[in-house]
């Protein structure tokens, strides 16, 4: 549960910096973030305790970057799953009581059980709307990176006992050690030639 309350503490503090930076995140969003934190409430010591659930390196160059926020958005997706599924599921008469405001409240709808339900149902409604907002950008902006983040979910189901799959690696590994030792070459080259271009653009101007 810690682990969880850290998790979604660290959702609003990175979205909120998100929009320091360039205005991004809708004000309806912040003030359902603001609104969860008053559920999710976690102690200052723990929320600023030097540990957090995703940890941020501004050094990264922006190709990393957008692969390890496309591993965020995807984390973000499956803890505000997990986080739904463990919200008190609503009794019959509340669903009634909620889908008729007007309502008379019965005796077990005003009882302190279901009026914890009741604000389940608040959360609830708010993790989905957050949980909305996350997959829509990760389908908008992160595409590519999902499809690259699933290859590496498969690489990492490989069966490592198969003894078929096992011979079929030691096949393709001299292909693939060749291809992994050359990419590194291939980026410092063009790397270089990028340089050289600069400074010839340069020297045309100049």
């Amino acid at each position: 549960m810690a682990t969880t309350v850290r998790a979604a503490v660290c959702l609003c503090l990175w979205l909120f910096a998100c929009q320091v930076r360039g205005s991004h995140i809708p004000a309806e969003m912040n003030r359902t973030i603001q609104s969860l934190l008053q559920h999710y409430k976690i102690s200052s010591r723990e929320r600023y305790d030097g540990k957090p659930v995703f940890p941020s390196d501004q050094n990264k160059k922006i190709e990393t970057k957008l692969i390890f926020m496309g591993g965020v958005l995807e984390s973000y997706e499956k803890l505000l799953g997990h986080m739904l599924k463990q919200l008190p599921t609503p009794s019959p008469q509340i669903a009634v009581s909620n889908a008729q405001p007007g309502s008379a409240i019965t005796p077990a709808s005003s009882s302190p059980n279901n009026a914890g339900l009741l604000a389940g149902r608040d959360v609830r409604s708010e993790l989905n709307y957050i949980l909305k907002k996350v997959q829509e950008l990760k389908k908008r902006r992160y595409h590519e990176q999902e499809k690259l983040l699933q290859g590496l979910q498969t690489l990492r189901d490989i069966k490592m006992n198969d003894r078929i799959v096992q011979s079929k690696a030691l096949w393709q590994l001299p292909q693939l050690y060749e291809e992994a030792s050359s990419l590194p070459e291939i980026k410092m080259q063009r790397r270089r030639r990028r340089r050289r271009q600069t400074k010839a653009k340069d020297r045309t101007r100049a």
